[in-house]
């Protein structure tokens, strides 16, 4: 994938593109979680990483009872002729409660593409969840897009319970670059999804600013996007 096709599609743990993660009950039975689903369009900070196409996802995580977690999350992506077709990201982290009401979290992921390995590149991620509603995310990476500089994100997001069971999510974060690699650019998402089980279904709305329609072109237009996952 060419440094401009990286432009228009980027790739896991961010606040649109969170691993879909176990109850709590679930992970007090078992250290290892996992979880598989298909969605409509793979968006990351709302660009498309399948060319606006469907894929599926998977995902496996193993938790310490201190709180540290290593993982691996894969799912197939679209940039253009060629490889990659797959993106496969591995991940360890840890979280610890704050207080009662504040959770904090960091992860070091690793964005790998087999067959393109020269496009791998890290991130830090930190979440702070508040309350059990409210998440900050605050992101960084001295390679983003494995262009050799510096991206930061932010976010913030909550879900809320709806009647029915249903809920209601919605979130808004900021990309910002350095050496002009790209334009700085804001994403948000409006979402509702239902739990049935195991499983989770969700139908949410996503866009971004001028600002990333002009770094992504048509793959960060405003979309709507389906998902339907299992785990445990």
């Amino acid at each position: 994938m060419t440094h401009s096709k990286r432009l228009a599609a980027v790739a896991c743990a961010a606040l649109l593109s969170v691993p879909f993660m176990a109850s709590a009950d679930d992970a007090a039975e078992s250290p290892i979680s996992w979880e598989v689903g298909a969605v409509s369009d793979y968006l990351f900070r709302a660009a498309s990483q399948t060319d606006e196409k469907p894929t599926v996802q998977a995902g496996l995580t193993w938790t310490s009872p201190v709180g540290l977690y290593v993982g691996t999350w894969g799912s197939g992506v679209d940039f253009g002729p060629g490889d990659p077709d797959v993106e496969v990201d591995f991940f360890v982290g840890y979280g610890f409660d704050v207080s009662e009401q504040v959770n904090f979290d960091v992860l070091l992921n690793r964005y790998t593409y087999p067959g393109a390995s020269e496009l791998a590149y890290n991130e830090l991620v930190t979440t702070t969840t508040i309350a059990d509603t409210w998440k900050v995310n605050v992101s960084y990476s001295n390679d983003v897009w494995n262009s050799g500089t510096d991206g930061w994100y932010y976010g913030i997001g909550g879900e809320w319970g709806l009647p029915n069971e249903f809920s209601l999510s919605a979130n808004v974060g900021r990309s910002t670059f350095e050496n002009g690699v790209a334009e700085d650019y804001t994403d948000w998402g409006v979402g509702v999804s239902r739990g049935f089980g195991i499983a989770n279904v969700s139908l949410g709305y996503y866009g971004a600013d001028g600002n990333g329609r002009d770094n992504f072109g048509k793959l960060a237009d405003n979309r709507v996007v389906l998902a339907v996952k299992i785990a445990r």
